[in-house]
């Protein structure tokens, strides 16, 4: 792991005001305290404005691999915009370092496990077919249902107050029966039963 930057060219530009030895070291000792091993930083910039009171610092980082990295803060004094600079710095460096190792990872798709192919004859089923006609259905669950008169507002608003997939009313406006239910959608479809059904 990288501990310090070596030799590291760092640039320290002051606008509007005159930089001093204290603040330049400073800058220089933040910038060389950013101690991660990716990316590597190759050049070091950086740019301290004074506007009507307003303080300044921005620091941009020239790293390997093509990458740059920036940050600028506005402090009460260019000493703490320079601190909460290089605090921004330093959270995109690892934030940078964490999504190149989430990239490399192995994805969940490639980690699959694949099982060998068997083969098994009908003596394994649990159900073997007797026949080849289509299975009998049969009720799981029998249910009264008392159909009510009522208009469609009223029938959605009972299918929103119960667990019910639908709801099966006689049409107070046409007088037939209808049942009205919840598309995937979220819409509500009916369906009219003919009278002579």
């Amino acid at each position: 792991m990288q501990t310090a930057n070596v030799n590291l060219p760092i640039t320290v530009t002051v606008r509007h005001e005159s930089v001093t030895d204290a603040l330049r070291e400073h800058a220089r000792g933040k910038i060389e305290g950013l101690h991660l091993d990716y990316p590597r930083i190759i050049e070091a910039k950086a740019i301290l404005d004074v506007q009507k009171n307003r303080h300044i610092a921005e620091i941009i980082l020239f790293c390997a691999n093509h990458i740059t990295i920036e940050a600028h803060t506005e402090g009460k004094d260019m000493y703490a915009a320079l601190d909460a600079t290089a605090d921004k710095i330093a959270r995109r460096m690892r934030k940078h370092k964490t999504r190149l190792l989430k990239k490399k990872r192995p994805h969940r798709n490639e980690s699959i496990r694949h099982l060998d192919e068997r083969y098994f004859n009908e003596d394994a089923l649990d159900h073997p077919e007797e026949s080849e006609a289509d299975p009998e259905p049969y009720i799981l669950h029998k249910d009264n249902y008392a159909v009510r008169t009522m208009y469609k507002e009223d029938a959605i608003m009972e299918l929103e107050l119960t667990d019910r997939p639908f709801v099966l009313y006689k049409s107070a406006r046409r007088d037939c029966l209808t049942i009205i239910y919840r598309r995937k959608d979220g819409e509500y479809a009916s369906v009219d039963v003919p009278n002579d059904a």
